[in-house]
């Protein structure tokens, strides 16, 4: 009795852990449907490019009212626009590579090449 117990204990964990291991291999990561949508990368890349416009304006503005800071003798002032503009400008170096990686994942996209190197 003791050896059937012990069978079927061993046979359910073979079961049990065979059937985990054949989901995890079943996964096709090798197909033309893994790799990233073209759209998405034209919406993203045309987002993006909204976002550096607005950055662009938002940092101009900011420049005028670190001017007019330097003009009223303000120095605390200007020192919060400098750390503004430093990051918008840090933002808009993210976006324009983020635009060359979607231009890059375009390129792959309409060629069929496939993986997706950052």
């Amino acid at each position: 009795m003791k050896a059937w117990k012990t069978f079927s204990v061993a046979a359910f964990l073979l079961i049990a852990m065979g059937g985990t291991a054949a989901m995890a291999q079943d996964r096709d990561d090798w197909g033309p449907h893994t790799r990233r949508d073209a759209r998405h990368d034209y919406v993203d890349r045309n987002a993006d490019r909204r976002d550096i416009n607005r950055d662009q304006a938002s940092i101009n503005h900011d420049y005028a009212e670190l001017r007019r800071d330097y003009a009223t003798g303000n120095y605390y002032a200007a020192q919060r626009e400098r750390a503004e503009i430093e990051a918008k400008e840090r933002d808009m170096y993210r976006d324009r590579r983020d635009i060359r990686r979607d231009n890059r994942d375009i390129r792959r996209d309409k060629r069929d090449w496939d993986g997706d190197w950052r």
